[in-house]
């Protein structure tokens, strides 16, 4: 699931982005519920203009503290960062 959905990112579709929140905050798809996970897709999802994401985003940190917010920023700067390297 994760892997196909980077691949169909690194293809162009946006989307993917948002469905990996949408698996991890569901718990779909095969993977554990994970909201800091969640959070960390549709965060970068937003970053790149996914309106969608922006709101699923709210809705999914309504539900989590300070603490996991911080991490799930922290991981979503972190796959951002490691991301732009490997397109350099």
């Amino acid at each position: 699931m994760i892997a196909d959905c980077l691949k169909r990112y690194d293809a162009g579709q946006l989307d993917a982005l948002y469905d990996l929140g949408v698996a991890f905050s569901t718990g779909s798809h095969g993977v554990t519920c994970d909201l800091v996970e969640a959070h960390k897709w549709f965060n970068i999802a937003a970053s790149e203009g996914h309106e969608e994401a922006a709101w699923c985003r709210s809705d999914v940190s309504e539900e989590m503290t300070a603490r996991e917010i911080a991490e799930a920023q922290r991981r979503a700067r972190e796959w951002l960062r490691q991301s732009e390297s490997r397109a350099a």
